[in-house]
Parts: structure tokens; C-alpha cells; sequence
């Protein structure tokens, strides 16, 4: 079972956040190259999870039936 990811995590920069288990930077235990994988906050920014293909479908209205003066005729 993996385990939950953290969204804001407090020292991003100290965990290789490759795989699940979440190594120390300097202490990698699954081989993932020779640097530490860096969380989305320290890519992106602290906002990273209010864009992207999910935050668009949880952002857009939602599709209902026309309005009042809206038909097809």
C-alpha cells in the first residue's frame, strides 16, 4: 500500500520523494539516480496543486440544462 503524499510538507529539500519510501536526500536507499527527486512544492511552487488536469475539471461549472431564453429552435 503506498503511502499518503504530503501536500505541504515542512523541509521538502531533506526527502527523495521518488518512490514511497521517502529516503533522507543523502541516503537513498532504492538507487533513484544519483540526486534526490524534488516534491512538486519545490518545482512548481507552494500553489502546485491548484493547476493541472484535476484542478481543471474541479474548477470548471458544472454542465446543467439551458437557461431561461436558451433553446435550440
Amino acid at each position: 500500500m503506498a503511502k499518503r503524499f504530503p501536500i505541504h510538507p515542512a523541509q521538502p529539500s531533506r526527502i527523495c520523494w521518488g518512490c514511497d519510501k521517502y529516503c533522507p536526500a543523502d541516503a537513498m536507499m532504492c538507487g533513484n539516480g544519483s540526486v534526490a527527486t524534488l516534491h512538486p512544492s519545490e518545482l512548481f511552487g507552494e500553489d502546485w496543486m491548484s493547476w493541472g488536469l484535476d484542478a481543471a475539471e474541479a474548477s470548471a461549472p458544472p454542465q446543467g440544462p439551458p437557461t431561461s431564453g436558451e433553446t435550440d429552435g
